[in-house]
């Protein structure tokens, strides 16, 4: 039996954990901030292409102000981000580097482990923060376009590579009927529901040569940029960006395949456009659904991806699916049963988890 001063003292030391824990998050928080400015003012591009410099060099290559680059680059120093060759040495002779390996982190778009955007996606997720307080209150949602370029641009440029590394070398290739099919002729059609910038669409055009892909969305700052990716991207000619409505019966009955890519969790009516999905399928066409890989049940404390899901679910992802009339709510962390019990509310008879390996992401095959 738990003894007065064994309470005392269990309540003390998690106390202090927690002050410990709250002061290295917004250390954290602080830091990616940091690599915000240097991501988006071209900072860490300039010390990768300029070599080692001093403020004022960095403020003459980025064109920024000697002071602000002199403050940016002592914090991304004392925070380890950046090397500086001798801290001893006068303020405005301190020359400093992007470290090796850095340089992958930070500026690599190609890479899987490119992370710089998590800076643009933690800071977009604040952006509307006075409505996402009156949001709590009311029970409304809070718009997607509210969140600004930064959340459109950091889900492209975080999830680019991991398209372009895996989406046609190991996620589809998964599903054999679909892979051949994919191959095969007369071409196959693929719509892209929820495509953002464009992508995976991409992405699957590539890795597919014959195939034609439609990229929709709702979201009109979205497929603009998705335009400007296809340029020069090498598959304009089979890659078409639509701002439209998935359900549009114009377009039923047309595709092989229907894809969406980390985006039925933040729909305010995800049996709606699953439905829709299934009507634009061909005969013997599927939808390959990929989405965040949650715990199969709720624990609680949980392992550092439901914090890192349920986090961007109360800032973002419940927000914008809350929009509209009685809206499923669904949030960042949506299990496997709750897929299965959308899909077959759809109207389709098979919900499949399909035996893709992956650390963040779960994926699913549905069919009439």
């Amino acid at each position: 039996m738990e003894t007065a001063s064994q309470t005392v003292s269990t309540a003390k030391d998690r106390r202090d954990a927690l002050v410990g824990r709250l002061f290295e998050a917004t250390i954290a928080m602080l830091d990616l901030m940091g690599i915000y400015l240097g991501d988006r003012l071209g900072l860490f591009r300039a010390l990768a292409e300029g070599g080692p410099m001093t403020s004022a060099e960095l403020a003459k290559n980025a064109r920024i102000h000697e002071r602000y680059a002199r403050e940016w680059l002592e914090q991304q120093a004392v925070t380890g981000i950046l090397d500086v060759d001798d801290s001893q040495a006068d303020a405005g002779e301190r020359r400093f580097s992007l470290p090796a390996g850095h340089d992958e982190v930070l500026l690599d778009e190609s890479s899987l482990n490119y992370a710089a955007p998590f800076g643009r996606l933690a800071l977009a997720c604040t952006r509307p923060m006075d409505a996402l307080v009156e949001a709590f209150r009311t029970g409304d949602g809070v718009p997607y376009a509210d969140y600004g370029a930064d959340l459109h641009e950091g889900q492209a440029a975080f999830s680019r590579p991991i398209y372009d590394n895996l989406l046609g070398s190991e996620w589809l290739p998964a599903v054999p009927t679909v892979h051949e099919r994919l191959q095969a002729e007369p071409p196959a059609h693929v719509a892209d529901v929820a495509c953002g910038e464009g992508r995976s669409s991409i992405a699957i055009a590539r890795a597919y040569p014959g195939v034609r892909v439609d990229g929709i969305d709702s979201d009109a700052a979205s497929i603009a940029a998705a335009r400007k990716h296809l340029q020069e991207s090498g598959v304009e000619d089979r890659v078409t960006f639509h701002h439209r409505d998935a359900a549009d019966p114009e377009l039923a009955g047309r595709y092989d395949l229907v894809t969406i890519f980390e985006a039925l969790h933040d729909m305010s009516y995800p049996v709606a456009v699953l439905t829709a999905a299934r009507g634009l399928l061909a005969d013997g066409g599927s939808v390959f659904v990929g989405d965040e890989k949650t715990a199969d049940v709720f624990t609680a404390p949980g392992d550092e991806l439901e914090r890192l899901y349920y986090g961007f679910s109360v800032l973002h992802c419940l927000p914008v699916g809350m929009i509209g009339e009685n809206p499923a709510g669904t949030g960042t962390v949506m299990r496997a049963d709750t897929v299965r019990k959308y899909g077959h509310d759809a109207g389709f008879r098979e919900v499949e988890v399909l035996p893709i390996e992956n650390d963040f992401w779960r994926f699913y095959r549905l069919r009439p």
